[in-house]
Protein backbone atom coordinates (compact mmCIF):
# COMPACT_ATOMS: atom_id res chain seq x y z
CA UNK A 1 0.00 0.00 0.00
CA UNK A 2 3.00 2.30 0.33
CA UNK A 3 2.79 2.77 -3.45
CA UNK A 4 -0.64 4.35 -3.18
CA UNK A 5 -1.02 8.11 -3.40
CA UNK A 6 -3.89 10.32 -2.29
CA UNK A 7 -6.29 7.36 -2.09
CA UNK A 8 -4.11 5.50 0.40
CA UNK A 9 -6.41 6.37 3.36
CA UNK A 10 -9.19 4.35 1.71
CA UNK A 11 -6.97 1.27 1.59
CA UNK A 12 -5.90 1.81 5.19
CA UNK A 13 -9.50 2.11 6.41
CA UNK A 14 -10.37 -1.11 4.65
CA UNK A 15 -7.35 -2.81 6.20
CA UNK A 16 -8.33 -1.67 9.70
CA UNK A 17 -11.85 -3.05 9.20
CA UNK A 18 -10.45 -6.39 8.03
CA UNK A 19 -8.02 -6.56 10.96
CA UNK A 20 -10.85 -5.91 13.42
CA UNK A 21 -12.95 -8.66 11.83
CA UNK A 22 -10.06 -11.16 12.06
CA UNK A 23 -9.33 -10.72 15.79
CA UNK A 24 -9.96 -14.03 17.64
CA UNK A 25 -12.49 -13.94 20.46
CA UNK A 26 -10.02 -15.46 22.94
CA UNK A 27 -7.92 -12.27 22.78
CA UNK A 28 -10.69 -10.25 24.43
CA UNK A 29 -10.84 -6.56 23.62
CA UNK A 30 -8.07 -5.45 21.29
CA UNK A 31 -7.05 -1.82 21.05
CA UNK A 32 -6.04 -0.68 17.56
CA UNK A 33 -3.54 2.11 17.09
CA UNK A 34 -2.72 3.08 13.48
CA UNK A 35 0.77 4.54 13.04
CA UNK A 36 2.63 5.63 9.90
CA UNK A 37 3.33 2.43 7.99
CA UNK A 38 1.98 0.07 10.65
CA UNK A 39 -0.89 -0.80 12.97
CA UNK A 40 -0.28 -1.60 16.63
CA UNK A 41 -2.66 -4.04 18.33
CA UNK A 42 -2.92 -4.11 22.13
CA UNK A 43 -4.82 -7.32 23.07
CA UNK A 44 -6.48 -7.76 26.43
CA UNK A 45 -5.15 -11.32 26.41
CA UNK A 46 -2.10 -11.96 24.26
CA UNK A 47 -2.04 -15.33 22.49
CA UNK A 48 -0.12 -16.82 19.58
CA UNK A 49 -3.47 -17.12 17.77
CA UNK A 50 -3.60 -13.36 17.25
CA UNK A 51 -0.32 -13.29 15.33
CA UNK A 52 -1.40 -16.30 13.28
CA UNK A 53 -4.70 -14.65 12.35
CA UNK A 54 -3.03 -11.39 11.39
CA UNK A 55 -0.79 -13.30 8.99
CA UNK A 56 -3.94 -14.25 7.04
CA UNK A 57 -5.04 -10.63 6.52
CA UNK A 58 -4.23 -9.40 3.03
CA UNK A 59 -2.52 -6.01 3.09
CA UNK A 60 -0.29 -6.96 6.04
CA UNK A 61 3.36 -7.38 5.01
CA UNK A 62 4.85 -8.43 8.37
CA UNK A 63 3.53 -9.41 11.79
CA UNK A 64 5.73 -8.73 14.79
CA UNK A 65 4.74 -9.87 18.30
CA UNK A 66 6.41 -7.40 20.66
CA UNK A 67 6.54 -5.99 24.16
CA UNK A 68 5.53 -2.36 24.54
CA UNK A 69 7.68 -0.51 27.11
CA UNK A 70 8.35 3.13 28.02
CA UNK A 71 11.22 4.80 26.16
CA UNK A 72 13.78 4.37 28.94
CA UNK A 73 17.06 2.63 28.23
CA UNK A 74 16.99 0.54 31.42
CA UNK A 75 13.44 -0.68 30.76
CA UNK A 76 14.22 -1.43 27.11
CA UNK A 77 17.28 -3.43 28.15
CA UNK A 78 15.34 -5.33 30.81
CA UNK A 79 12.56 -6.13 28.34
CA UNK A 80 15.05 -7.31 25.71
CA UNK A 81 16.78 -9.72 28.08
CA UNK A 82 13.41 -10.90 29.40
CA UNK A 83 12.10 -11.65 25.90
CA UNK A 84 15.25 -13.64 25.07
CA UNK A 85 14.92 -15.68 28.27
CA UNK A 86 11.20 -16.29 27.68
CA UNK A 87 11.80 -17.56 24.16
CA UNK A 88 15.13 -19.37 24.48
CA UNK A 89 15.34 -20.20 28.19
CA UNK A 90 18.17 -19.46 30.59
CA UNK A 91 21.57 -19.12 28.92
CA UNK A 92 23.23 -22.48 28.63
CA UNK A 93 24.11 -22.91 25.00
CA UNK A 94 26.71 -20.20 24.37
CA UNK A 95 27.22 -21.28 20.75
CA UNK A 96 24.25 -19.28 19.44
CA UNK A 97 24.78 -16.22 17.28
CA UNK A 98 22.67 -13.08 17.44
CA UNK A 99 22.19 -9.60 16.05
CA UNK A 100 20.39 -6.49 17.26
CA UNK A 101 18.35 -4.44 14.78
CA UNK A 102 17.44 -1.04 16.22
CA UNK A 103 15.28 1.56 14.52
CA UNK A 104 14.58 5.01 15.93
CA UNK A 105 11.46 6.69 14.60
CA UNK A 106 11.51 9.23 17.41
CA UNK A 107 14.62 11.27 16.67
CA UNK A 108 14.43 12.92 20.11
CA UNK A 109 15.51 9.66 21.75
CA UNK A 110 19.00 10.35 23.17
CA UNK A 111 20.75 7.44 21.41
CA UNK A 112 21.02 6.90 17.68
CA UNK A 113 19.93 3.57 16.20
CA UNK A 114 23.54 2.25 15.88
CA UNK A 115 24.37 3.36 19.42
CA UNK A 116 21.29 1.61 20.80
CA UNK A 117 22.14 -1.57 18.87
CA UNK A 118 25.71 -1.57 20.21
CA UNK A 119 24.54 -1.02 23.80
CA UNK A 120 21.94 -3.79 23.68
CA UNK A 121 24.37 -6.13 21.89
CA UNK A 122 26.88 -5.73 24.71
CA UNK A 123 24.19 -6.44 27.33
CA UNK A 124 22.96 -9.55 25.50
CA UNK A 125 26.49 -10.85 24.99
CA UNK A 126 27.32 -10.37 28.68
CA UNK A 127 24.13 -12.16 29.77
CA UNK A 128 24.25 -15.08 27.32
CA UNK A 129 27.78 -15.52 26.00
CA UNK A 130 26.42 -15.58 22.45
CA UNK A 131 28.50 -14.34 19.51
CA UNK A 132 27.50 -11.46 17.27
CA UNK A 133 26.73 -12.30 13.63
CA UNK A 134 25.22 -9.43 11.68
CA UNK A 135 24.99 -11.38 8.40
CA UNK A 136 23.15 -14.58 9.30
CA UNK A 137 22.26 -14.64 13.02
CA UNK A 138 20.32 -17.47 14.66
CA UNK A 139 18.54 -14.95 16.90
CA UNK A 140 17.53 -11.41 15.97
CA UNK A 141 16.54 -8.89 18.63
CA UNK A 142 14.44 -6.08 17.16
CA UNK A 143 13.99 -2.79 19.00
CA UNK A 144 11.93 0.06 17.59
CA UNK A 145 11.72 3.46 19.25
CA UNK A 146 8.34 4.88 18.30
CA UNK A 147 6.94 8.29 19.24
CA UNK A 148 4.78 6.91 22.05
CA UNK A 149 6.73 3.89 23.31
CA UNK A 150 9.43 1.37 22.48
CA UNK A 151 8.80 -2.09 21.03
CA UNK A 152 11.01 -5.06 21.83
CA UNK A 153 10.67 -8.25 19.76
CA UNK A 154 12.51 -11.45 18.93
CA UNK A 155 10.09 -12.57 16.21
CA UNK A 156 9.24 -11.13 12.81
CA UNK A 157 6.73 -13.10 10.74
CA UNK A 158 5.91 -12.79 7.07
CA UNK A 159 2.36 -11.59 6.39
CA UNK A 160 0.04 -12.33 3.49
CA UNK A 161 0.95 -9.14 1.59
CA UNK A 162 -1.19 -7.91 -1.27
CA UNK A 163 -4.04 -5.41 -0.91
CA UNK A 164 -6.84 -5.35 1.69
CA UNK A 165 -9.78 -7.51 0.64
CA UNK A 166 -12.60 -5.27 -0.56
CA UNK A 167 -10.34 -2.44 -1.72
CA UNK A 168 -10.63 -3.58 -5.35
CA UNK A 169 -14.34 -4.43 -5.41
CA UNK A 170 -16.36 -7.66 -5.28
CA UNK A 171 -16.36 -10.73 -7.52
CA UNK A 172 -18.06 -14.12 -7.76
CA UNK A 173 -15.74 -17.10 -8.17
CA UNK A 174 -16.83 -20.19 -10.10
CA UNK A 175 -15.50 -22.88 -7.78
CA UNK A 176 -14.93 -26.38 -9.15
CA UNK A 177 -13.67 -29.41 -7.26
CA UNK A 178 -10.18 -29.21 -8.75
CA UNK A 179 -6.91 -27.48 -7.91
CA UNK A 180 -7.29 -24.44 -10.13
CA UNK A 181 -10.21 -22.35 -8.93
CA UNK A 182 -9.18 -22.17 -5.23
CA UNK A 183 -5.77 -20.88 -6.28
CA UNK A 184 -7.39 -18.37 -8.66
CA UNK A 185 -9.67 -17.20 -5.84
CA UNK A 186 -6.72 -16.73 -3.50
CA UNK A 187 -4.86 -14.66 -6.12
CA UNK A 188 -7.94 -12.51 -6.71
CA UNK A 189 -8.46 -11.94 -2.98
CA UNK A 190 -4.80 -11.03 -2.58
CA UNK A 191 -5.30 -8.23 -5.10
CA UNK A 192 -8.10 -6.76 -2.99
CA UNK A 193 -11.18 -8.48 -4.43
CA UNK A 194 -13.84 -9.53 -1.96
CA UNK A 195 -14.94 -12.93 -3.27
CA UNK A 196 -18.16 -14.89 -3.05
CA UNK A 197 -18.32 -18.41 -4.48
CA UNK A 198 -20.69 -20.51 -6.55
CA UNK A 199 -20.27 -24.25 -6.93
CA UNK A 200 -22.43 -26.31 -9.27
CA UNK A 201 -23.14 -29.99 -8.70
CA UNK A 202 -24.68 -32.64 -10.91
CA UNK A 203 -27.56 -33.14 -8.45
CA UNK A 204 -29.93 -34.90 -8.51
CA UNK A 205 -27.87 -37.28 -10.69
CA UNK A 206 -24.69 -37.11 -8.58
CA UNK A 207 -24.02 -37.31 -4.86
CA UNK A 208 -23.04 -34.48 -2.48
CA UNK A 209 -19.29 -35.19 -2.42
CA UNK A 210 -18.31 -32.22 -4.60
CA UNK A 211 -20.42 -29.88 -2.45
CA UNK A 212 -18.58 -31.10 0.65
CA UNK A 213 -15.27 -30.31 -1.04
CA UNK A 214 -16.45 -26.85 -2.06
CA UNK A 215 -17.57 -26.17 1.51
CA UNK A 216 -14.16 -27.24 2.85
CA UNK A 217 -12.26 -25.09 0.34
CA UNK A 218 -14.33 -21.98 1.06
CA UNK A 219 -13.96 -22.62 4.77
CA UNK A 220 -10.19 -22.55 4.24
CA UNK A 221 -10.24 -19.39 2.10
CA UNK A 222 -12.68 -17.59 4.39
CA UNK A 223 -9.80 -16.81 6.77
CA UNK A 224 -8.72 -14.05 4.39
CA UNK A 225 -11.84 -11.87 4.41
CA UNK A 226 -14.45 -10.70 6.91
CA UNK A 227 -17.43 -12.54 5.44
CA UNK A 228 -17.62 -15.21 2.76
CA UNK A 229 -20.63 -16.67 0.97
CA UNK A 230 -20.92 -19.91 -0.99
CA UNK A 231 -23.82 -20.90 -3.22
CA UNK A 232 -24.26 -24.57 -4.10
CA UNK A 233 -26.42 -24.96 -7.19
CA UNK A 234 -27.74 -28.27 -8.64
CA UNK A 235 -27.12 -28.25 -12.39
CA UNK A 236 -28.01 -31.85 -13.27
CA UNK A 237 -31.46 -31.27 -14.82
CA UNK A 238 -30.18 -28.27 -16.80
CA UNK A 239 -27.30 -30.40 -18.08
CA UNK A 240 -29.72 -33.05 -19.30
CA UNK A 241 -31.78 -30.41 -21.06
CA UNK A 242 -28.65 -29.06 -22.77
CA UNK A 243 -27.54 -32.55 -23.75
CA UNK A 244 -30.85 -33.20 -25.50
CA UNK A 245 -30.60 -29.96 -27.53
CA UNK A 246 -26.86 -29.66 -28.17
CA UNK A 247 -24.45 -31.24 -30.60
CA UNK A 248 -22.41 -33.66 -28.51
CA UNK A 249 -19.04 -31.99 -29.09
CA UNK A 250 -20.42 -28.61 -27.92
CA UNK A 251 -21.88 -29.83 -24.63
CA UNK A 252 -18.90 -28.83 -22.49
CA UNK A 253 -18.74 -25.27 -23.83
CA UNK A 254 -22.53 -24.91 -23.59
CA UNK A 255 -22.39 -25.98 -19.95
CA UNK A 256 -19.60 -23.48 -19.26
CA UNK A 257 -21.72 -20.69 -20.71
CA UNK A 258 -24.63 -21.77 -18.52
CA UNK A 259 -22.38 -21.69 -15.44
CA UNK A 260 -21.24 -18.16 -16.29
CA UNK A 261 -24.85 -17.05 -16.72
CA UNK A 262 -25.63 -18.54 -13.32
CA UNK A 263 -22.67 -16.80 -11.66
CA UNK A 264 -23.54 -13.51 -13.36
CA UNK A 265 -27.10 -13.68 -12.03
CA UNK A 266 -25.76 -14.22 -8.50
CA UNK A 267 -23.28 -11.38 -9.03
CA UNK A 268 -26.14 -9.07 -9.91
CA UNK A 269 -27.98 -9.96 -6.72
CA UNK A 270 -24.97 -9.40 -4.43
CA UNK A 271 -23.50 -6.37 -6.21
CA UNK A 272 -20.39 -8.02 -7.66
CA UNK A 273 -18.63 -6.42 -10.63
CA UNK A 274 -16.71 -9.37 -12.08
CA UNK A 275 -16.48 -13.16 -12.29
CA UNK A 276 -13.35 -15.21 -11.53
CA UNK A 277 -12.46 -18.63 -12.96
CA UNK A 278 -9.49 -20.96 -12.64
CA UNK A 279 -8.99 -21.27 -16.41
CA UNK A 280 -5.46 -21.85 -17.71
CA UNK A 281 -5.02 -21.26 -21.43
CA UNK A 282 -5.02 -24.51 -23.40
CA UNK A 283 -5.17 -26.75 -20.33
CA UNK A 284 -8.38 -28.53 -21.44
CA UNK A 285 -10.62 -28.36 -24.49
CA UNK A 286 -12.96 -25.74 -23.00
CA UNK A 287 -9.98 -23.44 -22.30
CA UNK A 288 -8.74 -22.91 -25.83
CA UNK A 289 -8.75 -19.30 -26.98
CA UNK A 290 -11.72 -19.92 -29.25
CA UNK A 291 -13.80 -21.53 -26.53
CA UNK A 292 -12.84 -18.95 -23.93
CA UNK A 293 -14.09 -16.22 -26.27
CA UNK A 294 -17.30 -18.13 -26.93
CA UNK A 295 -17.91 -18.64 -23.21
CA UNK A 296 -17.24 -15.00 -22.33
CA UNK A 297 -19.79 -13.87 -24.90
CA UNK A 298 -22.52 -15.38 -22.72
CA UNK A 299 -22.22 -12.71 -20.01
CA UNK A 300 -21.80 -8.95 -19.67
CA UNK A 301 -19.49 -8.86 -16.66
CA UNK A 302 -15.71 -9.12 -17.09
CA UNK A 303 -14.34 -12.62 -16.49
CA UNK A 304 -11.00 -12.54 -14.65
CA UNK A 305 -8.58 -15.46 -15.05
CA UNK A 306 -5.66 -15.05 -12.63
CA UNK A 307 -4.09 -18.36 -13.72
CA UNK A 308 -4.30 -17.88 -17.48
CA UNK A 309 -0.53 -18.25 -17.98
CA UNK A 310 0.14 -20.84 -15.27
CA UNK A 311 0.83 -24.52 -16.02
CA UNK A 312 -0.63 -27.38 -14.01
CA UNK A 313 2.52 -28.07 -11.99
CA UNK A 314 2.67 -24.44 -10.84
CA UNK A 315 -1.01 -24.49 -9.87
CA UNK A 316 -0.72 -27.70 -7.86
CA UNK A 317 2.41 -26.44 -6.08
CA UNK A 318 0.59 -23.24 -5.08
CA UNK A 319 -2.46 -25.25 -3.95
CA UNK A 320 -0.20 -27.28 -1.67
CA UNK A 321 1.27 -24.10 -0.22
CA UNK A 322 -2.21 -22.71 0.44
CA UNK A 323 -3.50 -25.93 2.00
CA UNK A 324 -6.27 -26.52 -0.55
CA UNK A 325 -4.57 -29.33 -2.50
CA UNK A 326 -5.46 -31.99 0.08
CA UNK A 327 -9.13 -31.09 -0.33
CA UNK A 328 -8.98 -30.98 -4.13
CA UNK A 329 -7.40 -34.45 -4.21
CA UNK A 330 -10.44 -36.03 -2.54
CA UNK A 331 -12.64 -38.13 -4.81
CA UNK A 332 -15.95 -36.64 -5.90
CA UNK A 333 -18.58 -36.79 -8.60
CA UNK A 334 -17.71 -33.84 -10.81
CA UNK A 335 -20.68 -32.37 -12.63
CA UNK A 336 -18.43 -31.62 -15.62
CA UNK A 337 -18.10 -35.34 -16.30
CA UNK A 338 -21.86 -35.82 -16.31
CA UNK A 339 -22.94 -36.32 -19.95
CA UNK A 340 -19.47 -35.22 -21.09
CA UNK A 341 -18.76 -35.78 -24.82
CA UNK A 342 -16.09 -38.25 -25.90
CA UNK A 343 -14.41 -35.60 -28.05
CA UNK A 344 -15.22 -32.05 -26.90
CA UNK A 345 -14.90 -29.29 -29.46
CA UNK A 346 -11.77 -27.14 -29.26
CA UNK A 347 -13.34 -24.45 -31.44
CA UNK A 348 -16.81 -22.93 -31.16
CA UNK A 349 -18.65 -19.73 -31.98
CA UNK A 350 -20.95 -17.61 -29.81
CA UNK A 351 -23.54 -17.64 -32.59
CA UNK A 352 -23.85 -21.45 -32.68
CA UNK A 353 -24.05 -21.65 -28.89
CA UNK A 354 -26.61 -18.85 -28.71
CA UNK A 355 -28.88 -20.77 -31.10
CA UNK A 356 -28.66 -23.81 -28.82
CA UNK A 357 -29.49 -21.67 -25.77
CA UNK A 358 -32.55 -20.18 -27.46
CA UNK A 359 -33.72 -23.67 -28.35
CA UNK A 360 -33.38 -24.96 -24.81
CA UNK A 361 -34.48 -21.80 -22.98
CA UNK A 362 -31.25 -20.98 -21.14
CA UNK A 363 -32.74 -18.15 -19.09
CA UNK A 364 -35.42 -20.43 -17.67
CA UNK A 365 -32.79 -23.05 -16.89
CA UNK A 366 -30.77 -20.51 -14.91
CA UNK A 367 -33.84 -19.42 -12.93
CA UNK A 368 -34.74 -23.02 -12.14
CA UNK A 369 -31.22 -23.76 -10.91
CA UNK A 370 -31.15 -20.60 -8.78
CA UNK A 371 -34.47 -21.53 -7.20
CA UNK A 372 -32.83 -24.65 -5.75
CA UNK A 373 -29.47 -23.08 -4.82
CA UNK A 374 -28.40 -22.99 -1.18
CA UNK A 375 -26.35 -20.20 0.38
CA UNK A 376 -23.76 -20.74 3.12
CA UNK A 377 -22.18 -17.87 5.05
CA UNK A 378 -18.77 -18.20 6.72
CA UNK A 379 -17.27 -15.96 9.42
CA UNK A 380 -13.70 -14.68 9.20
CA UNK A 381 -12.36 -17.22 11.70
CA UNK A 382 -10.46 -20.33 10.74
CA UNK A 383 -12.70 -23.33 10.71
CA UNK A 384 -15.89 -21.41 9.95
CA UNK A 385 -17.80 -23.99 11.98
CA UNK A 386 -20.75 -21.67 12.48
CA UNK A 387 -21.56 -21.26 8.79
CA UNK A 388 -25.21 -20.51 8.24
CA UNK A 389 -27.34 -21.62 5.34
CA UNK A 390 -30.29 -20.17 3.48
CA UNK A 391 -32.00 -20.43 0.13
CA UNK A 392 -30.67 -17.95 -2.40
CA UNK A 393 -34.08 -16.48 -3.15
CA UNK A 394 -34.59 -15.75 0.57
CA UNK A 395 -31.17 -14.17 1.02
CA UNK A 396 -31.54 -11.94 -2.00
Amino acid sequence: MFLKGENRPMFERRLLDNIAAAVPEECGRVGTSPRPGMVVLHPERATDVLAARMRDVFGVATVQPALSVPKRLDLITEAALGELRARFGDPGDTSRTFAVRAHRRDKSFPMTSPQLAVHLGAQVQAATGWSVDLSDPEVTLIVEIDHREAFVSVQRLTGAGGLPVGASGRAVVLLSGGFDSPVAAHRAMRRGLSCDFVHVTGAPYTGPSSAYKAYAVVRRLSRHQPRTRLWVAPLGRAQRALASSTEQDLRTVAQRRLMLRLAEEIAGRVGADALVTGDSLGQVASQTLSNIAAVDAACRLPVLRPLLGWDKEEIIAEARRLGTAEISELADEDCCTLLAPRRPATRSTPQALARIERRVGAEDLVENVLAEAEEFTFPATEGGDHASTARLRTAS
